[in-house]
């Protein structure tokens, strides 16, 4: 499991999104991508993440599921 993903099971469950071991990297992906972070900078990626949430959590919420459903649909 990344370094931050434990920290979002609230993102994670308000997003509508049940994490698993088979989706954690995807998610990572996905996450790093939202945030504009190179892959596999987890300190990085967490601090952007942290700030984005408390600047606007409905917001993140929101981009996360709309970017998960998408990425489920192929």
């Amino acid at each position: 499991m990344t370094c931050y993903l434990r920290h979002l099971k609230e993102i994670f469950r308000k997003a509508e999104i049940e994490v698993t071991k088979e989706k954690r990297q995807e998610l990572d992906r996905i996450i790093h991508s939202m945030v504009e972070v190179e892959y596999k900078s987890c300190p990085k990626t967490w601090r952007e993440v942290k700030k984005r949430i408390a600047d606007d959590e409905e917001n993140f919420v929101s981009k996360l599921r709309e970017v998960w459903r998408k990425q489920e649909d192929i």
